[in-house]
C-alpha cells in the first residue's frame, strides 16, 4: 500500500464529475435538448431506490439499491481523478490507461467509489425521508460487483416519538423542614469545631478515644515489610475510623514513647487485591499525642466573624442558612419524586448512544473532581470501561428524564423567551461578580447558551407540573 500512496499524490479536493454533453452542433438543439430531459429524468428515477424499515422506536434500517449505471458514473469519475494525480513509469500523467489503472488501483477506486455513494444516498434519504438520525449510521455492504446494482444497509437511530401521559394532576407529598434550636446548636458545634485548635497532651497519659496521635508504623505480611504501610508522623484521630478495621481500637493504652505490635485482618474488598483478606501485621510507635481544644460559645467567640456583633446575630444567619438548605433538599426531593412518577408512568426505549455519551459526560465530571483533590489523571477509555457499568443506570434515568421534560414541554408549548434568557445570564452574572457582557461572551464561547436555556426550561416544565398536581404537605 506504501507504493500506492507514493503513486497517487492524491490531493484534499473533492473528485471532479463527468457529466453528460450536449452536442453543440445538432439538426434541432431544443429536440435533441428535451429529450435529453427526458431520458435524465427517466434515469435518474431508477438510480437509487431506498426503503425504510422501523427496526424498533429508536432504530430504522435503510436499504439502498443503486444502479449499475451510478456505480459506473462514479467509478469513472474516481478513476478520472486518480488517472490526473497517479505517477505511473512510463506513462505521462493524465494519460495513463483505464487497464493500467485498474490493475494498479482497483481497490482504492472501488472504496472511494463506496464511500462517495454511501455519503450521497444516505444523507439524500435521511432528508427525503425527514430521518433525524442522532448517532453515526451502521453501515453493511458487501462491495462493488461489475454490472450489478450496488446495495447496502444503513441502520440508524433516532430520537424516539414520546407521548407525555399522567403529568397532569399528579398526587404528592412534600416535606417541609423547620428549624428547630437543636438544628441551630448542632450547625453551631461544626462552625466551633472550625475553630478548634490542636495542642499537645502535656501530661504522660494513654491514648484515649477522640485523641489524635503522632505515630510511626510498619506493616508486614508473611514477614515481609509491605511499602505502602509505612509512615513517619501519621496524625491519626482514634476512633476515627478512617484506618483500616481494628486498628485504631488496639492504640487505646498506649503511651507517649511505647511501640505495640498490632495484628489486623485487611477487608475482602481491600483495594490492593494481593492484600484483601490477608493478616498484616504493624509495629507502632507513638510518638505524641495531641488533643482538639474548642473554644467557648460566648460573646468571645463571635469576634472571629465581621458580620455578627452578638451571638443572638450568628445564630439568627445561622438559622437563615438552615432554612434555606430545607428549602433546597426539599425541593430537590420533590423533583426527584416527580421525575420518578413520570417514568413510572411513561415507558418508552432510549437510543443507546444516548446512554453512552451521558455516560462519558459523568467519566469526564469524575475525572474534573479527581484532578481538584490532585489525583493523577487516567486514561478516559480506560475510566470508561471500567466505570460504565456503575454509571449506565443513572446515565439511563437522566436521558430519559431529559426526553419526558422536553416532551411535555412540547406538548404543553412551554418556551423559554430571549428576556427570560438574559434574566438569568445576568442573575449568574450576579453571583459571579462578572458583568453581564463578559459572561455572554464566555458562554457563548463554550457553547453554553443552549445549556442554560435547557436549564430554564426545566425550571419551567416542573413548576407547571407541581402547579397542575395536588400536593399534601408533610411538615418535618
Amino acid at each position: 500500500m506504501a507504493e500506492l500512496a507514493d503513486a497517487l499524490d492524491l490531493g484534499s479536493s473533492p473528485p471532479e464529475r463527468i457529466g453528460v454533453q450536449i452536442p453543440s452542433l445538432a439538426p434541432d438543439i431544443n429536440l435533441v435538448y428535451i429529450l435529453y430531459k427526458k431520458e435524465v429524468k427517466r434515469v435518474s428515477e431508477n438510480i437509487m431506490a431506498v426503503k425504510v424499515e422501523d427496526v424498533s422506536p429508536v432504530k430504522k434500517k435503510l436499504v439502498f439499491d443503486i444502479s449499475w449505471l451510478e456505480v459506473k458514473n462514479e467509478l469513472d469519475s474516481v478513476y478520472k481523478d486518480v488517472g490526473l494525480k497517479a505517477k505511473v513509469k512510463g506513462f505521462r500523467q493524465g494519460k495513463i490507461p483505464r487497464n493500467i489503472l485498474e490493475s494498479m488501483y482497483k481497490d482504492y477506486a472501488e472504496d472511494e467509489a463506496i464511500t462517495n455513494l454511501v455519503n450521497r444516498y444516505y444523507w439524500e434519504a435521511l432528508k427525503a425521508n425527514n430521518i433525524s438520525a442522532v448517532a453515526q449510521p451502521n453501515i453493511d455492504q458487501k462491495g462493488i460487483e461489475a454490472e450489478k446494482n450496488f446495495t447496502f444497509t444503513a441502520t440508524v437511530e433516532v430520537e424516539p416519538v414520546v407521548k407525555p401521559e399522567g403529568y397532569l394532576g399528579l398526587e404528592l407529598e412534600k416535606e417541609e423542614h423547620e428549624v428547630s434550636e437543636s438544628d441551630v446548636d448542632a450547625r453551631l458545634q461544626e462552625i466551633r469545631e472550625m475553630f478548634g485548635t490542636m495542642e499537645e497532651v502535656a501530661s504522660d497519659r494513654e491514648v484515649k478515644e477522640g485523641d489524635f496521635s503522632v505515630i510511626d508504623f510498619e506493616g508486614t505480611h508473611d514477614g515481609k515489610i509491605l511499602k505502602e504501610m509505612k509512615a513517619d508522623n501519621y496524625l491519626l484521630e482514634v476512633g476515627s475510623k478512617t484506618f483500616v478495621p481494628g486498628f485504631e481500637e488496639q492504640l487505646v493504652g498506649i503511651k507517649k514513647g511505647e511501640t505495640k505490635q498490632i495484628r489486623v485482618k485487611l477487608p475482602d474488598d481491600y483495594h490492593a487485591k494481593d492484600l484483601a483478606g490477608r493478616e498484616v501485621l504493624f509495629s507502632v510507635t507513638l510518638k505524641n499525642i495531641k488533643e482538639k481544644k474548642l473554644p467557648e460559645i460566648d460573646e468571645k467567640f463571635v469576634q472571629n466573624f465581621d458580620k455578627f456583633e452578638t451571638l443572638d446575630d450568628l445564630k439568627k444567619d445561622i438559622r437563615k442558612t438552615l432554612t434555606e438548605e430545607n428549602i433546597t433538599r426539599s425541593n430537590t426531593v420533590f423533583k426527584s419524586l416527580i421525575i420518578d412518577k413520570l417514568l413510572e408512568i411513561n415507558k418508552f426505549e432510549v437510543p443507546q448512544s444516548f446512554v453512552d455519551r451521558q455516560v462519558s459526560f459523568m467519566i469526564a465530571d469524575m475525572q474534573r473532581r479527581m484532578a481538584m483533590r490532585g489525583i493523577k489523571r487516567q486514561d478516559k477509555s480506560e475510566l470508561y470501561n471500567r466505570f460504565y457499568d456503575l454509571y449506565k443506570n443513572e446515565a439511563l434515568k437522566v436521558v430519559m428524564t431529559i426526553l419526558i421534560i422536553k416532551s411535555i414541554a412540547d406538548k404543553e408549548s412551554i418556551t423559554v423567551s430571549d428576556g427570560e434568557l438574559e434574566e438569568k445570564i445576568q442573575e449568574i452574572a450576579a453571583q459571579r461578580s462578572q458583568t453581564y457582557d463578559s459572561l455572554k461572551k464566555s458562554l457563548e464561547d463554550g457553547k453554553m447558551i443552549e445549556d442554560i436555556k435547557s436549564e430554564i426550561l426545566n425550571a419551567k416544565v416542573f413548576s407547571f407540573i407541581e402547579k397542575e398536581a395536588k400536593i399534601k404537605i408533610i411538615k418535618k
